[in-house]
């Protein structure tokens, strides 16, 4: 009985049922794409992407507006702005991604100064999982489910253009409207995970998922199930942690996430640390003598 009690008792609130729905949705988003991310090797551009959306955001709460309206704008920017400084300078990708999130970034820090008072930085930075509006939720379903629509319907040129773009370009597929389109695509998870876990750990939820299936699996099909099962798994764990304990909702999905991570890269029967050297020794105990 207590066990269930533990488990129904926060669905009571409103706010909790809230921050669940929003964070499963959040989850599954963030987990799906992270697959493909891993594999290209795009972490980079999600943390990028995550930090760039920080002035929208500040500007939308000045002005009133939908925080996701100015979140997505910015971070159209951002994506747009790092492929014209790749594509027309010798400036490598990596820098100029280091220059376009620091200077967007470093905007958005000097709006939040310039006007505290309208302005709840903690909001902006960690997320506001336990007190998400209605209106906010609807911004999140709405979102989510467009992306992980697109996701499902071009699976297939996805994940040929993260294994081979040479065979992506010989079956008729254009790797850079497939590149502009994943894009748009992490552009658009950020802002679901935003209202969740901010501005900050966004990257996390981008990425972590992704890894941890990595290790578990040399199967893509199968990643595009563990990451899901995986981040909504921590979710769930993070938002109790965070009702229970009075911690941080998004710090303790990320924590979460974290810890699987740890576990995986320690334990993974194909990949674990731990797993790897059992088994070296178990060879080296049942090896004949020389």
């Amino acid at each position: 009985m207590y066990l269930i009690d533990f488990v129904v008792n926060p669905l009571e609130y409103t706010f909790m049922q809230r921050a669940l729905l929003v964070t499963v949705t959040a989850s599954i988003v963030c987990a799906v794409l992270s697959c493909w991310l891993v594999l290209i090797g795009w972490s980079l551009m999600g943390d990028a992407v995550s930090h760039a959306v920080l002035p929208g955001v500040a500007l939308s709460y000045l002005l009133g507006a939908p925080f996701a309206i100015g979140a997505l704008l910015f971070a159209l920017i951002a994506v747009g702005a790092i492929g014209v400084v790749r594509n027309t300078t010798i400036v490598k990708e990596d820098a100029a991604i280091g220059v376009v999130f620091t200077t967007l970034f470093a905007l958005g820090v000097v709006l939040i100064s310039k006007f505290p008072s309208q302005i709840d930085l903690n909001h902006i930075l960690f997320g506001n999982l336990l007190g998400v509006s209605q209106s906010d939720m609807i911004q999140v379903f709405v979102l989510g489910g467009l992306a992980l629509a697109v996701m499902v319907i071009k699976r297939r040129d996805f994940t040929l253009f993260a294994f081979d773009r040479t065979q992506a370009r010989a079956v008729g597929i254009n790797p850079s409207v497939i590149s502009a389109a994943m894009l748009t695509l992490l552009a658009l998870t950020t802002v679901v995970a935003l209202q969740a876990v901010g501005v900050i750990l966004v990257v996390a939820m981008l990425i972590t998922p992704g890894a941890t299936a990595y290790l578990l699996t040399h199967s893509f099909g199968r990643m595009l199930v563990i990451a899901p099962a995986i981040s909504v798994g921590c979710a769930l764990v993070g938002i109790y942690a965070s009702f229970y304990l009075d911690v941080s909702s998004g710090g303790s999905v990320v924590l979460a996430q974290g810890l699987v991570f740890v576990l995986a890269y320690l334990f993974s029967p194909a990949q674990g640390i731990v797993t790897r050297t059992l088994r070296r020794r178990a060879q080296v105990t049942v090896a004949p003598a020389g």
